[in-house]
């Protein structure tokens, strides 16, 4: 099959998920989807991640109408609990509290959406991150100095987030921060997409 390389576009503003998609050396476009992303009713985090991976990228569609697409979304689960960014210092305490001594279960979806021809795929990437014991003033000192108010979990795993863990349970890293690349790569490929 002749490769496509429909020109990309990632459809986030974020810095972190446009760092790693940086690392693969393809030239993109990034977009900001302007989407609801409340959960729905009996909605399973699996569920909730993929519809607004989905929504992200067809949103985004609207305007690139002959690109693929990558739309994602991430939300952290504790104890069954859906958490997403703090936003403030005290949610931030309360669910790094909340985390100390669990396992907190991430759910990263990923949509690559052709909007050349309107195929989509999509796919909800797990990855556990187990917490050691935290101490309250661990937990303030943490967030003083790297104020992660806009990380779902408080945390940024790949600056000092990762003195806060026991250990990490995935296939790849990336998808903690945001983007899962092994998944990406494989979707890029299913489309003809070159990387290598």
């Amino acid at each position: 099959m002749p490769e496509t390389n429909l020109p990309l576009v990632l459809g986030s503003t974020s810095p972190f998920r446009k760092e790693i998609l940086q690392k693969l050396a393809i030239p993109f476009e990034t977009a900001a989807p302007d989407i609801d992303e409340s959960a729905l009713p009996g909605e399973t985090p699996q569920q909730l991640v993929c519809r607004l991976a989905e929504l992200k990228a067809r949103e985004v569609a609207k305007k690139f109408t002959q690109h693929l697409i990558i739309g994602s979304d991430q939300v952290a689960v504790i104890n069954g609990t859906i958490i997403g960014k703090p936003g403030t210092h005290e949610k931030a305490v309360q669910q790094l509290t909340e985390s100390s001594g669990q396992t907190v279960h991430f759910f990263t979806g990923l949509c690559l959406y052709n909007s050349q021809n309107d195929t989509l795929q999509c796919e909800a990437v797990p990855f556990d991150v187990v917490f050691r014991n935290l101490q309250a003033n661990e937990i303030e000192n943490y967030l003083l100095k790297e104020t992660p108010y806009n990380c779902a979990g408080s945390f940024k795993s790949e600056g000092l987030g990762i003195t806060l863990f026991e250990s990490l349970q995935g296939d790849d890293p990336n998808t903690l921060i945001g983007l899962p690349l092994i998944r990406l790569v494989a979707m890029l490929k299913n489309e003809d997409f070159r990387v290598i």
